[in-house]
């Protein structure tokens, strides 16, 4: 058992991406966050399915070309393999919960040029 505080993590990206409050052994567990216009490429996972919870704001997460507007309340689950891409159109930040299971170290594969 163990505690970790969120303010002792950092984003990846300074004030954006994940800050991952645990990676491993068996899940990878974050919050995630994006600035208006702020966006994460397209990638899919070969293993690991990930989910996310939105808490605050809202965002477009398009999973195979289809896009999704979540805002808060909302759960979207994508299996491996689905090609995802997150993108904060909005005017506020949106900030989520993502979990990744199972955990592998290296299980992200990016799609370069995607559109959707």
């Amino acid at each position: 058992m163990y505690i970790i505080d969120e303010r002792d993590r950092d984003y990846r990206f300074g004030d954006s991406g994940p800050k991952y409050l645990m990676k491993g052994p068996h899940m990878n567990f974050a919050i995630v966050q994006f600035m208006p216009g702020q966006d994460f490429k397209a990638h899919y996972h070969n293993v690991m399915e990930e989910d996310f919870y939105i808490l605050e704001g809202e965002i477009d997460i398009i999973v195979d070309g289809t896009v999704n507007h979540l805002y808060p309340g909302q759960f979207i689950h994508i299996e491996p393999g689905e090609i995802h891409y997150c993108k904060n159109s909005y005017d506020n930040p949106v900030k989520m919960v993502s979990v990744l299971a199972p955990y592998q170290e290296v299980d992200k594969t990016d799609v370069e040029d995607y559109k959707y």
